[in-house]
């Protein structure tokens, strides 16, 4: 089993996760970060670190945004590994409770 980070983390990308993250299955995109599920242990470190409940086992993605678990399969084989934390975007906080964020995801 696999972590995904689902669309609440779009235009938000905030990388507490990465920093406890022991394999480094982080990668981040323009704004928005995947795990990458070959290399997830499932060691469920990242869930409770994400501040916008971003993060989620692939048998408890919400309704509606299991797509995701590809599309991080996807982007992770695209993007590269991050294993520092950074600043959140400028208007993170501005972004974090919205919904339908999808079409707003950068590749």
């Amino acid at each position: 089993m696999t972590y995904v980070v689902v669309e609440s983390c779009i235009k938000c990308k905030y990388t507490d996760c990465v920093e406890v993250c022991p394999v480094d299955c982080f990668h981040e995109g323009p704004n928005f970060l995947v795990i990458d599920p070959e290399e997830c242990i499932d060691c469920s470190l990242c869930e409770p670190e994400c501040p916008v409940d971003a993060i989620y086992a692939e048998d408890d993605i919400p309704p509606g945004q299991e797509h995701f678990l590809e599309l991080n399969a996807d982007l992770s084989r695209e993007w590269p590994v991050i294993t520092e934390k950074k600043p959140a975007p400028p208007d993170a906080a501005e972004w974090d409770q919205v919904e339908d964020k999808l079409k707003y995801l950068q590749r």
